[in-house]
């Protein structure tokens, strides 16, 4: 079974891939020579950079780069760890030879250097080694905060991927004003549970958890874990490694979209494959050379699964007041205040619930849209390769989601004009502005230079995660991408006359397990 499953697989992957290619060239003769043929040969460059974007050409060739460095770093890792082991037979001989002459006893055995327990509520130090030592991960302690408000359905399952991977009393659910048994299942588990009596949103949530159980003076990392997430085995072990480099201030999780169809209806299932295909596009090729070190300039650490150091916590304003969502500002505290660098691997992977509606998938992207620029309201700019580098992204994404919408729009007049007949031709005006239009914007020029290249990234999704249902659902991709591009303008003057108070809205949710 496993052996067909594989062969299955393969298969998918390569008619995935033949048929991107295919679409490729198609598109890009299309593109070359048929539209420069008509004298639009510019046209073919606006929609290869409506499909692609600038940002993310440049930060995936960043993100090469840095992907050679981190190859050569961890080669010359093995490296001395090889010539450490070579060398360590002698000197332990010298020591016990030395210490067996001074008269000082007889050495142990056996030494127990082994990791403290996970649950240890006190971050300890050892004082006498000074800076320069370099930190061993499993020294890190790490507490667990999740916030909660009417989390019935997921709040077990989110705990209980907590517990594969820390102890009982390293883990504080809050729940915020919950009206449902959120507070009763959590504190059934055996963990720390924080009930709130009045709303204050997850932000205020947080912030609450932290202060009562005096999180950043216990720890030396605090992870922000939302309710309908999971995290993966290796997730600690990635997040430890990384928040063992002193100047990082916050480790980004790395969100992968949960694939249960089975559980979903077709919308459903249509949001989690635009999701998949978004967050790979976005955390491959996007976020990775930002988190370079020479870089540092990724503008999100996501709230559904992060870790913060506590000496970096300390100094962000958790909860400042107006804004809906916490992840934007919290990460826009850490670079305005230089507080440390962010750092993100695929090795701390956390498996996230998307909307099951288009209706809570579009008050989601509302939400996380509006609070971006409601960040970026409150910080402002100030010199830094950070505001460069988001300023290019923000232009980009005005400047394509306007040039996007006016293109659709444009498209669809000429279907109208195309397919409504003489009854719509006759309308005053109608048939003048048709003949324009469609001289500029062919009808075929929208469809295959929109949505051709915008399918041929699914069909490499397909391929990526084998899954060839995904050639199905991206058919219906472009018109997702259309809301996410309205959205983004749509929430921009919100952001500077509606005040928020970041409370919750709850979604509709699916029981996890």
């Amino acid at each position: 079974m496993r052996s067909m499953r594989f062969i299955l697989g393969v298969l998918v992957g390569l008619v995935a891939l033949a048929l991107a290619a295919a679409l490729f060239v198609y598109w890009f003769d299309f593109a070359t020579g048929v539209a420069a043929a008509s004298g639009l040969g510019a046209l073919g460059y606006v929609f290869l950079w409506l499909a692609f974007g600038a940002n993310l050409l440049l930060w995936t060739v960043v993100g090469l780069l840095r992907l050679g460095e981190d190859s050569v770093r961890s080669a010359a890792s093995r490296r001395r760890v090889a010539r450490a082991g070579r060398a360590q037979v002698e000197p332990e001989l010298e020591r016990v030879l030395v210490g067996a002459g001074a008269g000082s006893g007889p050495l142990p055995d056996t030494v127990e250097d082994g990791p403290e327990p996970t649950g240890n509520p006190v971050a300890t130090t050892d004082a006498d080694d000074g800076p320069a030592d370099p930190i061993d991960p499993e020294d890190l302690s790490i507490a667990v905060v999740i916030p909660a408000h009417n989390e019935e359905p997921v709040i077990e399952a989110a705990i209980a991927s907590a517990l594969r991977l820390f102890a009982r009393w390293d883990v504080y659910v809050v729940s915020d004003a919950s009206a449902d048994t959120t507070a009763e299942i959590a504190a059934g588990t055996g963990v720390n549970v924080l009930e709130l009596l009045n709303n204050r949103g997850k932000a205020g949530a947080i912030e609450a958890v932290v202060e009562e159980f005096g999180l950043t003076d216990h720890y030396d990392g605090v992870l922000i874990l939302d309710a309908d997430t999971e995290l993966d085995d290796r997730y600690v072990e990635g997040a430890r490694r990384q928040l063992a480099e002193p100047d990082v201030a916050a480790v980004a999780g790395f969100v992968v979209s949960e694939w249960k169809p089975d559980e979903r209806s077709f919308v459903g299932r249509l949001i989690s494959a635009y999701r998949d295909r978004l967050y790979f596009m976005l955390q491959y090729l996007m976020r990775f050379g930002q988190t370079w070190r020479h870089a540092n300039v990724s503008f999100i650490v996501p709230g559904f699964a992060s870790v913060y150091r506590t000496s970096a916590l300390r100094e962000i304003d958790i909860n400042p007041r107006g804004l809906v969502i916490e992840d934007f500002n919290m990460t826009f505290e850490v670079h305005h205040k230089r507080l440390g660098r962010v750092s993100m691997n695929p090795d701390t992977k956390a498996y996230s619930q998307d909307p099951f509606t288009l209706r809570d998938y579009y008050r989601q992207v509302s939400r996380w849209t509006l609070g971006f620029w409601q960040t970026i309201r409150r910080h402002k700019l100030w010199p830094s390769s950070f505001c460069a580098a988001l300023v290019l992204y923000v232009f980009e994404v005005v400047v394509v989601s306007l040039v996007l919408l006016a293109t659709v729009l444009a498209g669809a007049f000429v279907a109208l004009g195309t397919f409504g007949g003489d009854a719509v031709m006759a309308l005053p005006f109608f048939e003048d502005g048709f003949t324009a239009v469609s001289a500029f914007l062919p009808l075929s020029a929208v469809l295959i230079g929109l949505f051709v290249p915008d399918y041929m990234l699914t069909c490499l999704m397909a391929m990526v995660r084998r899954r060839p249902s995904y050639l199905v659902y991206g058919l219906f991709f472009f018109p997702v991408r259309i809301v996410d591009a309205f959205l983004a303008l749509r929430t921009i003057p919100k952001a500077w006359t509606a005040r928020s108070d970041g409370r919750w809205s709850s979604p509709v949710r699916a029981k996890q397990g």
